[in-house]
C-alpha cells in the first residue's frame, strides 16, 4: 500500500510539473472601470463565457449572461453577483439553435435594457446535428445565430457608441471552406462535424472583417479573437475513440476558461483598438488570419447570404427544413 500511495503522489507531481511547465499562460491584464456600461455575454454560464462575463462584472459592468440553460443560467448570475459584489448581472434566455429565439431575446432585450456597449458572441458548439431551422447545429450556432442577433442588435449599439462586438473564433478557421451557395448544409465526408465546425470559425472570421468595413463611419467596432487552446464543454462532442487522448491532453497542456478569456477581454476593454476594427486576435496581439480569413470578396458574399439565410434583407433561402437533434448547449 505504501509503495502505491507513493506511486500515486509521485504521478500527481509529475503531471503538476508538466502541467504548469508546458503550458504558456497569458498573465492576467489591469481592466478599466466599466461602471454605466452594459454587456451581453453569450454562452455566459460556463466555459470562456462565463470567465469574461465574471471579470466585466468585477470591472463593474451591467452583464446579461445569455445562454440556452435557465437553471445553468441563473446559477451562474447568482455566483457572479455573490463573487464580485456587482448585483447588475442577469440570466436571459437564448438558444442560438433557433432563429425564433435570437428574434425573441433581441426584442426583449431591447424592450427592458436602454444600453449596449460591448456584445461578446462567444457560445459555441462542435457536435455535428441539425436545428430546428433547417441548419447544420455548429454552422447556425456559432455563426448565423450571433450574424442575426448583431443585427438586430446594431442599432443600440450604434446608439451607445463608443461600443463593441467581440467575436469569438478559433485557428481552426485555418481549414475553413465556405461556399455561399451551400451555406448551413453540412459538408459531406468523414469528418463533417469537424469541417463544419472549421468552417463557422471562418464565418466568424469574415463577419468580423465585413462588420468593420460596413461600420467604419460608426462608432462601433468589431474584432475576431482566438482565444487559445483551452479547456472547455466543447471537447464533450469529441468522438468517443479519442476522447481517451484528447482529455489528458486538455488537462495537462490548454488553458483553463480564465486564462483563455484574457484576450477575449483585452478586446472588449483595451484602449486604442479601434484602427484595429477588424482584425483577428490572439493572445499575441492583432495577427494575419489564413489567407482565406482574409478574402474581401467571401466575407461580402457570406454576409450577403448570411441575411438571406436568417430572413434580412430578402426572401429566406436555405436548407429544407429538418427536425432538430440539436444538443443541449
Amino acid at each position: 500500500m505504501g509503495w502505491a500511495l507513493l506511486c500515486v503522489g509521485l504521478l500527481l507531481a509529475l503531471y503538476t510539473l508538466l502541467r504548469h511547465g508546458l503550458r504558456s499562460a497569458p498573465r492576467p491584464r489591469a481592466r478599466p472601470a466599466l461602471r454605466g456600461r452594459t454587456a451581453i455575454v453569450t454562452g455566459g454560464s460556463s466555459g470562456i463565457g462565463a470567465a469574461t462575463a465574471l471579470e466585466l462584472a468585477r470591472c463593474g459592468a451591467r452583464v446579461i449572461l445569455a445562454t440556452r440553460n435557465a437553471l445553468r443560467g441563473e446559477a451562474a448570475a447568482s455566483r457572479i453577483r455573490t463573487e464580485t459584489g456587482n448585483e447588475e448581472v442577469r440570466f436571459m434566455h437564448l438558444d442560438l439553435a433557433s432563429l425564433h429565439s435570437v428574434r425573441a431575446f433581441a426584442s426583449t432585450f431591447l424592450r427592458q435594457e436602454p444600453h449596449l456597449h460591448l456584445l461578446i458572441n462567444n457560445a459555441g458548439v462542435s457536435a455535428g446535428g441539425t436545428t430546428e431551422d433547417g441548419f447544420s447545429l455548429p454552422f447556425q450556432v456559432n455563426h448565423l445565430g450571433h450574424f442575426l442577433l448583431t443585427q438586430l442588435l446594431l442599432e443600440r449599439l450604434r446608439s451607445c457608441g463608443p461600443s463593441r462586438v467581440v467575436i469569438v473564433a478559433s485557428s481552426a478557421h485555418c481549414a475553413g471552406r465556405l461556399r455561399p451557395e451551400s451555406l448551413g448544409r453540412p459538408p459531406p465526408g468523414l469528418f463533417s462535424a469537424f469541417q463544419d465546425y472549421c468552417d463557422s470559425k471562418l464565418a466568424n472570421v469574415l463577419h468580423a472583417r465585413e462588420l468593420a468595413t460596413r461600420e467604419q463611419d460608426t462608432q462601433v467596432t468589431c474584432y475576431a479573437v482566438h482565444p487559445g487552446f483551452v479547456n472547455t464543454a466543447l471537447f464533450r462532442h469529441a468522438p468517443l475513440w479519442l476522447k481517451p487522448l484528447l482529455l489528458p491532453l486538455a488537462w495537462l497542456l490548454f488553458l483553463d476558461p480564465s486564462e483563455g478569456a484574457q484576450v477575449v477581454l483585452d478586446c472588449a476593454t483595451r484602449d486604442g483598438l479601434e484602427p484595429l476594427s477588424g482584425r483577428y486576435f490572439t493572445d499575441s496581439g492583432p495577427q494575419q488570419p489564413w489567407p482565406q480569413g482574409r478574402d474581401d470578396r467571401l466575407a461580402r458574399a457570406l454576409w450577403e447570404s448570411s441575411e438571406r439565410l436568417v430572413g434580412l434583407g430578402g426572401d429566406k433561402v436555405g436548407p429544407s427544413p429538418a427536425t432538430s437533434t440539436a444538443p443541449a448547449q
